[in-house]
């Protein structure tokens, strides 16, 4: 079963730093491009960042210099480290590849 899962999300303060992970399985994932992306309350889903199947990355300009999107092959997960966080940030952080889409992970940034 072709799957993706997200966790790492949580409440914390501006300035500070969380790590998601996105756990895939049942595809060749050392293949595959993956997103990330994300989704504030009343807003439409915006691109946060990409990471190819050889490690090239890719950041959307509000995320550049903060965030970092790497990949581990050996364990099947891709990671999204956030700095520096701000209210902004503040969304529903979604992995994606292969036209999939995990549940998601809810990251809030306090002021």
């Amino acid at each position: 079963q072709v799957r993706l899962v997200e966790s790492g999300g949580g409440l914390v303060q501006a300035g500070g730093s969380l790590r998601l992970s996105c756990a895939a399985s049942g595809f060749a994932f050392s293949r595959s491009y993956v997103d990330w992306y994300r989704q504030a309350p009343g807003k439409q889903r915006e691109w946060v960042a990409t990471v190819t199947s050889s490690g090239n990355t890719n950041y959307a300009s509000a995320t550049k210099g903060r965030f970092t999107i790497f990949r581990d092959n050996a364990k099947n997960t891709v990671y999204l480290q956030m700095n520096s966080l701000k209210p902004e940030d503040t969304a529903h952080y979604y992995c994606y590849t292969e036209s999939i889409w995990g549940q998601g992970t809810q990251v809030t940034v306090s002021s």
